[in-house]
């Protein structure tokens, strides 16, 4: 509920035209259920999905293999 609350004050108090919501790996399905309520529940009729970027990205773990990763970027902007 926290990165909700978070995505909310952004375009409440902060007058944001536009956030973006990053994870990557495991969280992924998190930042979606994050834009989702914060555009359906909380902000309902005052935001909306921009876009959504989807991609990778490598880098090497502890035992030295090189690894890769799923990425997603959400964008919300209001109407």
């Amino acid at each position: 509920m926290g990165y909700v609350t978070g995505v909310v004050m952004q375009f409440t108090t902060r007058n944001a035209a536009e956030v973006l919501i990053k994870a990557r790996g495991k969280f992924i399905s998190r930042a979606v259920d994050v834009a989702e309520v914060a555009a359906k529940r909380f902000l309902e009729n005052t935001v909306e999905p921009r876009g959504i970027k989807i991609d990778s990205e490598e880098f090497e773990n502890k035992e030295g293999k090189t690894i890769r990763v799923s990425t997603i970027e959400i964008a919300l902007s209001k109407k």
